[in-house]
């Protein structure tokens, strides 16, 4: 009886010590935000995912904005960061902190919405970023700036617009993993985006605009995040230009959000603490509106337009589970090796 009982005593504190082993965790889902419920309202960011992807476990997450989702196999895992930089990064941080998960071998997936410059393209493209700058600035209000500025807004350090300082104060760039960058853009560049009547017609009004007049489509493209809902011509030049000087030339700004920097800020320093892997952060932004009015239209009727109908919350899906299901589907590979361009074509599905 003693020897079953201490039999029974190692079996009990075996299990207990697998029930407090970390979930390894393959990919984890970053959106930034969602309207309703994760299930069967109005989509924002999430529900698709949710929905599509079946990640029908909830846990609870009191470090962030809402509950964590996670699928049956206990390898694919959805957070909903809160909208804003000042969220973003907190949550992210919350997360890769969460002792209930091993986070350490994870891809992260970042698939928002986000304003596009139509320079770049239209409603419903999606952009695979290769860099997120900042927007931490100096800024004079317009009607106090010097005459020959562009805007008021310039690095802190310098005295005017378009100047890098010998020493900025801020680093305000995140260059992301080209060699995973390129390999998700391959992966995804010849998919059919969807389509609808409402974008068909309202890209008549950007015929002067060519990226912008065509149907969606997949386009590699800078993420510009900023705690301010800006808008305007003015503006977007000023991300363009911005996005420019943080990169050496070697960005182009292309969507505009209000998260990017903090989650990719909050995965460094995960990563300084061996608790996460910031050279698997995949940024995907979709546009469901324009950053700018449009020829004829004033700029704050645009701002206060609603958005059209659009496909974006599919978009962003559609694309992003290609590289999900990629990833998942070769995880003995990719556990280890980050995925390079010249992966095998049957990896798409």
């Amino acid at each position: 009886m003693l020897k079953l009982i201490a039999a029974l005593a190692l079996a009990l504190s075996s299990l207990a010590a697998i029930a407090q082993q970390p979930i390894p965790i393959k990919v984890v889902i970053v959106a930034t935000f969602e309207p309703g419920e994760d299930t069967g309202d109005t989509p924002g960011e999430f529900q698709y995912w949710v929905e599509r992807e079946h990640l029908t476990g909830k846990l609870p997450f009191p470090g962030g904005t809402r509950p964590l989702r996670i699928n049956a196999a206990h390898d694919v895992l959805g957070i909903v960061t809160g909208m804003t930089l000042a969220n973003a990064g907190p949550s992210i941080m919350a997360l890769g902190l969460d002792p209930r998960f091993d986070l350490t071998h994870a891809y992260w997936l970042v698939d928002g919405i986000a304003g596009v410059d139509p320079a770049d393209g239209t409603i419903g493209t999606a952009a695979w970023a290769s860099y997120i700058v900042n927007d931490v600035n100096r800024q004079l209000d317009a009607s106090e700036k010097p005459v020959a500025w562009p805007y008021g807004l310039f690095i802190i350090g310098a005295k005017a617009p378009n100047v890098m300082p010998a020493q900025p104060m801020t680093n305000n760039t995140y260059a992301l993993n080209p060699t995973l960058a390129n390999w998700a853009f391959n992966l995804t560049k010849d998919l059919t985006l969807p389509d609808n009547p409402a974008m068909a017609a309202d890209r008549q009004r950007w015929t002067a605009y060519p990226n912008a007049a065509h149907p969606p489509t997949v386009i590699r493209g800078d993420s510009y995040a900023s705690d301010s809902y800006w808008h305007g011509q003015v503006l977007t030049q000023f991300a363009n230009d911005w996005v420019a000087l943080w990169t050496n030339g070697k960005g182009n700004f292309a969507m505009a959000n209000m998260e990017d920097a903090a989650i990719a800020e909050a995965l460094q320093r995960l990563t300084r603490m061996h608790r996460a892997d910031y050279q698997r952060l995949l940024v995907l932004r979709v546009a469901s509106n324009y950053t700018m009015q449009a020829p004829g239209q004033s700029a704050i009727d645009s701002v206060n337009s609603p958005y059209i109908d659009s496909t974006a919350y599919d978009s962003a899906w559609l694309t992003g589970s290609t590289v999900l299901h990629a990833l998942t589907r070769n995880w003995p590979t990719y556990r280890l090796h980050i995925p390079t361009v010249n992966e095998p074509a049957q990896h798409l599905r």
